[in-house]
């Protein structure tokens, strides 16, 4: 009996192991075969490297990757920087056998040698740089400066590395299915670069080479922009498990609704219908505008429940960009903007919630109830019955000049200037202090905001023009009521409107049935 149980898991094991491999298989089937890399910005960084004589350095690859044209495009190199200790992201390790043995030669003691990296900071840094990146250009993978021994011995650390960083970039690039692995060799001097599959385990059996190669990429980029709109109105409920969800929570369930409407979205592009996927051949900055169908809004639906008490208003404009490459079909464009306004805004909710405590402003509490509210941040507050309304002001998205005439972007937060984002550029992303002037910095967007208010049926079915209307001092203001009567006045006075106009026109008929009869 024991030995069918045993043969049935060998069995089960094998069928496990036949289905991993033909998914990796197929996976394979879909990377990249080549690629390119700019050639200013690379022989720059491998100039930088060279003089400096450190012996290991890590880093991101900054580019995108097409499976349209099975390659993959590098813009740049941004080093790690030093951890907050002030240590460096990657180091050589010796062997420590090789150390009791001092009749090793130097040569010997060096084959022994690996890489020391720091997965978390280097994984960390990934996720700030991946929300300062514009549409389809995206961390791809990581770098590494080390001699061809120190690396060959460290397979397994640079896997760990590469699902570090995948891990931490994954909420904002779902589709992400393969990272580049670019090992700078100085000793000899060459470059390599391997493709690596994202599947559940990254091995070394994960790694493939592929044909790499400097070339012209910055200048053959095509420019597209989209200035989109969004007002969503989602229900704060009474009751059951949605009644206590948090800010947050509610917001990305709300982002991950909207990324699946987003998709059904038809696109112009200067003013022509996108419906084949040519390569755009016209010069200059392209505009894109978004084109939703007809559709029964299931918010408004929503809005009607027994059980809602109020609303959450979430509006206002995302400025996109993306560049495609001039063999790229221009779907892809449409579809590098739609995944941009998906990623501007989960930017900014991880900016407010990295910003927890800067999210409510504890002026003028007064009683405990508000104290105590007042002390929790916006990111964690379960909206409900007792909600009191308040208005936050979202990050705001700018554009910094950045290579050959390409972007990259940050979030700027009310309390914010311009010279903060100087100083995030020149930290992340290894821009040179002379290159960077806050006058060239575009401020392309106006306020984007979320209101939640307790609200009666009738202002949660009425229009949200009113609750967007709050006059704003800092980050966050909030209204509230003294007591109940004073909210019943409120819904009644917005309930007199309706009531008055019905008793107008009904006199108005009367009057006129009147006349008519006697005219006859």
């Amino acid at each position: 009996m024991f030995g069918k149980e045993k043969q049935q898991d060998v069995h089960e094991c094998k069928l496990k192991t036949a289905k991993e491999d033909t998914q990796i298989f197929l996976q394979s089937l879909t990377m990249v075969k080549a690629v390119v890399g700019e050639d200013t910005r690379l022989t720059s960084a491998e100039d930088r490297l060279s003089q400096s004589a450190i012996p290991a350095e890590v880093g991101l690859v900054i580019g995108k990757l097409s499976s349209a044209l099975d390659r993959g495009f590098v813009f740049d190199l941004i080093p790690t920087p030093s951890n907050d200790d002030g240590n460096p992201a990657c180091s050589v390790l010796e062997n420590r056998d090789d150390k009791k043995k001092p009749s090793k030669s130097k040569s010997q003691s060096s084959e022994s040698s690996s890489l020391s990296i720091d997965s978390d900071w280097v994984a960390e840094h990934a996720r700030q740089v991946s929300r300062m990146l514009l549409g389809g250009v995206k961390v791809v993978g990581i770098y590494v400066w080390a001699s061809e021994s120190a690396f060959k011995n460290s397979t397994l650390i640079l896997c760990q590395a590469i699902k570090g960083v995948t891990d931490a970039i994954r909420h904002l690039d779902p589709g992400l299915d393969e990272a580049l692995l670019i090992h700078i060799c100085y000793s000899p001097r060459r470059w390599n670069c391997r493709t690596c599959l994202l599947n559940s385990s990254i091995t070394s059996s994960s790694l493939r080479p592929c044909e790499f190669k400097l070339g012209r990429v910055l200048s053959s980029l095509q420019r597209f922009k989209c200035s989109y709109s969004f007002n969503f109105r989602l229900p704060i409920y009474s009751g059951g498990k949605s009644a206590a969800r948090t800010f947050s929570e509610i917001l990305r369930q709300e982002l991950v609704i909207h990324a699946e409407e987003l998709e059904s979205a038809n696109a112009m592009i200067d003013g022509d219908l996108v419906h084949n996927d040519e390569p755009c051949n016209t010069e200059g900055e392209h505009e894109i505008e978004l084109l939703f169908p007809f559709m029964k809004d299931s918010r408004a639906d929503a809005s009607t429940a027994k059980n809602v008490t109020g609303i959450i208003l979430f509006g206002g404009s995302v400025f996109s960009y993306a560049y495609l490459n001039a063999k790229e079909p221009v779907s892809q464009a449409v579809a590098d903007i739609k995944a941009d306004i998906i990623r501007s805004l989960q930017s900014r909710l991880d900016i407010i919630c990295d910003e927890a405590e800067q999210d409510l402003n504890p002026t003028d509490v007064g009683d405990n109830e508000e104290a105590e509210m007042s002390k929790m941040p916006v990111s964690k507050f379960i909206f409900n019955s007792s909600t009191k309304a308040c208005h936050l002001r979202l990050p705001r998205r700018v554009l910094v000049p950045w290579l050959a005439g390409t972007y990259i972007c940050d979030y700027l937060q009310p309390f914010e200037t311009l010279e903060v984002v100087k100083e995030r550029c020149i930290e992340l992303m290894s821009m040179e202090h002379s290159s960077l002037d806050a006058s060239k910095i575009s401020e392309v967007e106006t306020e984007t905001s979320l209101s939640a208010a307790e609200s009666s049926m009738w202002d949660v079915i009425s229009s949200a023009s009113s609750a967007s209307g709050f006059g704003l001092e800092g980050n966050v203001e909030r209204k509230s009521r003294e007591d109940g009567s004073k909210r019943t006045g409120d819904a009644s006075d917005a309930t007199n409107v309706p009531i008055l106009v019905a008793v107008f026109v009904l006199l108005l008929s009367v009057i006129l049935g009147f006349m008519f009869y006697q005219w006859d």
